[in-house]
């Protein structure tokens, strides 16, 4: 196995042949001998994250519920990944532990514990967060083969990136952070 890769960035190549997974970004959360797993960080739903605390039933009387539209009507949800579509992640920066919480990198964790979106819903939780639906998995050595066959591009996580840019801006400013731009790559492999 190459290093661990997990809190780092994959950028997809123009060679990526997979259609869920062009031009995506994908955060790797967990990576070791036995498979991986990531979140797309760059594909949004039509739903806010307003709509599942509400649909939930956890932003409880009016007025918290007035709140939390005020708060998480504009911040969509994320479509994560291919697998398990309706398992929901909160990526965030705060260190605050949950029931379910891993550290994924330096000051960055992922919670899939109800608690976290219960504490969003009652105006605590992170400030700064990503709320996610289904994930991307791989078996051992699909990723390593998919980085050899130039699918990937690895680039390092940051909270700017993250938190503060626009999704549909993610994999530019990954990229710029690695020293490439989308047109300095082609589908074409060559050959000596």
């Amino acid at each position: 196995m190459i290093q661990n890769l997990s809190g780092k960035l994959l950028l997809a190549t123009p060679s990526m042949a997979d259609h869920f997974f062009q031009d995506s970004v994908v955060l790797l959360c967990h990576h070791d001998d036995e498979g991986s797993m990531g979140l797309v960080l760059n594909h949004t739903q039509d739903v806010s994250v307003f709509d599942v605390l509400d649909d939930m039933g956890l932003c409880g009387e009016p007025r918290a519920r007035g709140l939390a539209q005020m708060r998480f009507e504009e911040q969509a949800v994320f479509e994560a990944g291919p697998v398990d579509s309706f398992r929901g992640f909160v990526l965030h920066d705060d260190h605050v532990v949950y029931d379910s919480t891993m550290r994924v990198g330096d000051g960055l964790y992922l919670t899939t514990s109800k608690d976290v979106l219960e504490d969003l819903a009652g105006g605590g939780g992170p400030q700064r967060f990503l709320l996610l639906l289904g994930y991307a998995g791989w078996e051992a050595g699909q990723l390593e083969n998919e980085l050899i066959a130039n699918d990937w591009l690895l680039a390092e996580s940051s909270h700017t990136l993250l938190f503060n840019t626009p999704c549909e801006h993610r994999w530019a400013l990954g990229a710029r952070s690695i020293g490439f731009e989308r047109s300095q790559l082609t589908s074409q492999i060559g050959h000596a």
